[in-house]
């Protein structure tokens, strides 16, 4: 969970960023930054209609793209808050390709600097952050069953 700090809450902060702030579409994102005071910590706020999916799809999209806001804040991410809005295609794009698309858009608004990010993250086995790993579900055709 990101900290209070880090986090839009309210509706009027949404509003102001994403009809006053720069705007980086990409094939499974928008992503929208507006400047704040300086010396003030960057904050995220996340869009996920239920076009993107089911609730368990929109939760997933949404803990993906709070993974990523703590990787900009860990590449120093200031001054700035940022919503990202989920496109209905980005529940079925991977990991790195989500990751790939939404911290490129936050490079070209100048949010992180992608070199800063490459040296400040380990990179884990999964491609997941925290290295969970992934589970593929069995089948039901081929599934045992006892009579």
């Amino acid at each position: 969970m990101l900290a209070k700090g880090n986090r839009i809450t309210s509706a009027d902060d949404y509003r102001v960023v994403v009809r006053r702030g720069a705007k980086v579409a990409t094939p499974h994102t928008v992503s929208y930054v507006r400047s704040r005071v300086a010396d003030s910590d960057a904050r995220f706020g996340f869009i996920v209609s239920k076009k993107v999916g089911t609730a368990v799809r929109r939760n997933r999209v949404r803990r993906r793209l709070k993974a990523l806001s703590r990787e900009a804040l860990l590449a120093g991410a200031r001054d700035v808050d940022v919503v990202v809005r989920a496109l209905p295609g980005a529940a079925e794009v991977t990991w790195p390709q989500l990751r790939s698309e939404v911290l490129t858009a936050l490079a070209r608004r100048h949010v992180i600097e992608m070199s800063r990010l490459e040296s400040s993250l380990p990179v884990t086995g999964s491609g997941m952050p925290g290295g969970t790993p992934t589970v593929t579900p069995t089948p039901a055709s081929k599934a045992v069953h006892d009579a």
